[in-house]
């Protein structure tokens, strides 16, 4: 008593197929699969890092980076010089 035996699975699986139909069934196991590998695309996205492009670096950091190498090489040759 109270127990769930492979009948009951059984009659379950067909009330399910009648009131959805074979196809229904299988589109929406199709869509949960689809599910499934977006989900674990989108968290195999997150584990890359992100590499910094000229996209969404503010052109004013780009701008003083130069202009500290540029300085920076200036001084070498100014030390290997003297």
């Amino acid at each position: 008593m109270g127990g769930v035996s492979i009948w009951h699975w059984i009659v379950v699986g067909v009330i399910v197929m009648l009131l959805f139909g074979r196809g229904k069934v299988s589109e929406l196991m199709g869509d949960v699969a689809k599910g499934i590998k977006s989900f674990k695309k989108g968290m195999a996205e997150d584990d890359e890092p992100a590499a910094p492009t000229a996209s969404n670096v503010d052109p004013k950091v780009i701008d003083q980076t130069k202009a500290d190498n540029a300085a920076a090489q200036a001084q070498a040759k100014a030390e290997h010089k003297a």
